[in-house]
């Protein structure tokens, strides 16, 4: 008997219908020779610190840095501390079951980094010694995985696989729980949470938050003039190269414009333009443009594309990868065969001459090649799956046409100065384009918009039909947005890298991986460090009051967590021993332990003299940022900042002795308009506004009154 060990049991019930094993039992199917049952994700987890013997966090115990990791089953929150997850613990007997029964194992788990550590976490944990072999499939369709499991893999030629899996593992362990406790003993109060790739995103936020509130701008002045060639009703709108601070300089430069009303060519310049079609999708460059075009987050991406992963309709996900093999690459035509019968892109691919091959390189493909539908037909779609597939489709008939051609043209004319003024002329540019070829900008029509220019020349007079000055204000970088963020993990905060050939080659260098990117966004939004208004994602005080504290701090080196996922790159390929990786962790761990425990000096507070109104026995703690219960077992904390009010102190003690503030001025809707409430609590002590106008109530900020 072999046992099969999917991830999920979506999957295993595909491939028990493939291999025979069509019997349903509790927890797996039998059959054919067969048991296939599945993990339900990670079953088994390294150890809490209670675990080696460290209750509480105390200053004495840190940092924590175990001798050997042990392997627990998969823990939950409660209301009593961590207790065992009761399905985790039940489907691992059901597996240790099913291999004691068996001859071998086939592991079936998602093949990348993270599917290979819960089978290998597993195997560890339960002691089993049976040999296994690897399911290595890019696609759940059934071709696949019979195919797949004809040619199975010796399961340690993922041993370097694992090896960096587990590495990332203890290192997130390592760096997570020294630096949560170390900075919770510094402040004396609560929990603040940070992590190895958590907290230098939330830096990333933070910092741009700031540049974009401290920017000032400053005053842009730019001139301009119109010129309509002879015979016809074109208007050609040149620009001033020279841009002005100064108003009253522009302004004497326009009046000199103005009184010629005429410019003389100096240089024409034509040039043919070739642009090659864009690279196939990985996950992220998928995540940023859903989230650019469409509003979807990296989660809400992630979990669409899965589940067309899952419905069998595209190929493996979770990938790094923007290039195929040239064994891929032959099944191409058939694939836009199977798109031409039922896609909105039938014309476009009816029109594909020979196939580009910009994206057909093995040397760039990771554990997965890049993103592709499968020959399967989409039936029955929700609206937004067939959103993420139909991009996916029309990525491919881009990446696979010509490239487009243009043929430019820049013209730049120049305002004589006046006789006698012993300065240069002003100068003026025109750009011009026409698209002689469309290729790959035709596939969505984003092949329109020419401009032509006249065929001026060199010492051409031009007359002028009007002449301007604009007048505008330099503008701040924007905030991040979840695509703008992706980007920046993706290079490592590197965000001013467009070219995608080069974000490519950074891409062993950027912080988290495609699989892990949308869960570090989530976390630091549920742990409600940031917040996100319309598209754009705002740092909440409580994480600027984080940022303050380790911006300057190894922990929020973006950089050097870049440097830790080369690491772990070179650990899954063979070229680094992972225990000098975590030689090198352990050491972090420690200075990063050191440099969090000094904060405590920042960490100053003084007693309101209320009791606190959730458990009557502690007193209120007045922070910078928030009040805090200072009863070890209750720590209620009631943030000060309410729709972009702060409250005073004397504000803070009237609504934690009143339970009600009176009515208060200076809150800000999301639209950023003014309005008057009363702050109150409801029956968990999360805070809300009252409003005189009407009876109803509503939440007015996300602070929360539960135990942190």
């Amino acid at each position: 008997m072999i046992t099969i060990l999917a991830e999920k049991p979506s999957v295993a019930r595909e491939i028990a219908r493939i291999a025979g094993a069509t019997r349903k039992e509790e927890g797996f199917y039998t059959g054919n020779g067969y048991h296939v049952t599945w993990a339900l994700g990670h079953l088994v987890q390294p150890a809490l610190p209670e675990g080696y013997g460290f209750k509480g966090f105390s200053r004495d115990s840190l940092p924590v840095i175990p001798e050997e990791f042990m392997l627990i089953p998969r823990q939950v929150k409660t209301d009593k501390g961590y207790k065992a997850d009761a399905a985790a613990v039940k489907q691992i007997k059901v597996i240790t079951k099913l291999w004691n029964e068996s001859d071998g194992i086939i592991v079936a788990t998602d093949c990348a980094r993270e599917g290979e550590l819960i089978f290998r976490y597993l195997y560890a944990y339960t002691g089993c010694t049976l040999p296994f072999r690897r399911l290595w499939i890019s696609s759940l369709t059934d071709t696949a995985i019979r195919k797949g499991l004809k040619e199975l893999k010796d399961g340690h030629e993922y041993d370097d696989l694992y090896l960096a899996a587990k590495a990332r593992s203890e290192a997130d362990w390592l760096v997570g729980i020294n630096g949560t406790q170390a900075l919770t003993v510094a402040a004396g109060r609560g929990t603040y949470s940070v992590g190895r790739v958590q907290t230098p995103t939330l830096g990333m936020v933070c910092k741009r938050y700031w540049e974009n509130r401290r920017f000032t701008p400053e005053p842009v002045h730019q001139l301009h003039f119109s010129v309509t060639p002879a015979g016809t009703d074109t208007v050609v709108k040149f620009s001033s190269v020279k841009k002005w601070q100064d108003k009253e300089e522009a302004a004497a430069s326009y009046n000199k414009v103005k009184a010629k009303m005429c410019a003389t060519v100096t240089k024409v310049e034509k040039k043919e333009k070739v642009e090659n079609p864009p690279l196939l999708y990985d996950l992220t460059t998928l995540q940023k443009e859903a989230n650019t075009k469409h509003g979807f987050t990296a989660e809400q991406t992630l979990e669409l594309v899965q589940k067309l992963y899952e419905a069998k309709l595209v190929t493996y996900p979770r990938t790094s990868s923007r290039h195929i093999p040239e064994d891929v690459f032959a099944e191409i035509p058939l694939l836009f065969e199977r798109l031409a019968g039922h896609s909105a892109l039938a014309e476009k691919i009816g029109e594909l001459g020979e196939l580009n091959r910009r994206c057909v390189d093995a040397s760039k493909v990771t554990d997965h090649h890049a993103l592709l539908v499968t020959p399967n037909r989409p039936l029955a779609l929700y609206k937004n799956e067939q959103i993420i597939y139909d991009m996916i489709a029309g990525r491919m008939v881009e990446a696979f046409s010509e490239e487009c051609v243009k043929d430019t043209a820049t013209v730049v004319a120049e305002v004589a100065p006046d006789a006698g003024e012993r300065c240069e002329g002003l100068t003026f540019e025109a750009k011009g384009c026409i698209v002689r070829k469309a290729g790959w900008r035709g596939v969505y029509g984003e092949d329109s918009g020419n401009t032509a220019l006249p065929d001026w020349a060199e010492g051409d007079t031009l007359v002028m039909a009007g002449c301007s000055m604009s007048s505008g204000m330099t503008r701040p970088k924007p905030l991040h947005t979840e695509s703008s963020l992706l980007a920046a993990m993706e290079t490592a905060g590197r965000d001013d890298v467009e070219d995608e050939e080069a974000r490519q080659a950074l891409k062993d260098c950027g912080i988290g991986t495609p699989a892990t990117r949308a869960a570090i966004i989530e976390t630091l939004l549920r742990r409600e460090y940031m917040v996100r208004v319309k598209k754009s994602l705002v740092p909440t005080e409580k994480g600027l009051a984080l940022y303050s504290i380790v911006k300057e701090m190894d922990i929020a080196n973006v950089e050097m967590t870049g440097r830790w996922e080369a690491e772990l790159a070179k650990i899954e390929q063979g070229k680094t021993p992972h225990e000098a990786f975590m030689r090198d962790i352990e050491s972090y761990t420690r200075k990063i332990t050191t440099d969090l425990l000094a904060c405590d000096r920042i960490f100053g507070h003084k007693a309101s003299g209320c009791t606190c109104p959730k458990c009557g026995t502690g007193t209120m703690q007045f922070y910078g940022k928030v009040v805090r219960c200072d009863n070890p077992d209750c720590l209620l904390p009631v943030f000060r900042q309410i729709a972009g009010k702060t409250l005073t102190d004397e504000e803070m003690t009237g609504l934690l002795t009143e339970g009600k503030t009176a009515m208060l001025g200076g809150f800000k809707s999301k639209q950023g308009k003014p309005f008057s409430a009363a702050v109150t609590f409801d029956a968990e002590f999360n805070t809300k506004l009252v409003f005189a106008e009407s009876k109803g109530e509503r939440k007015g900020t996300k602070t929360k009154g539960r135990r942190k």
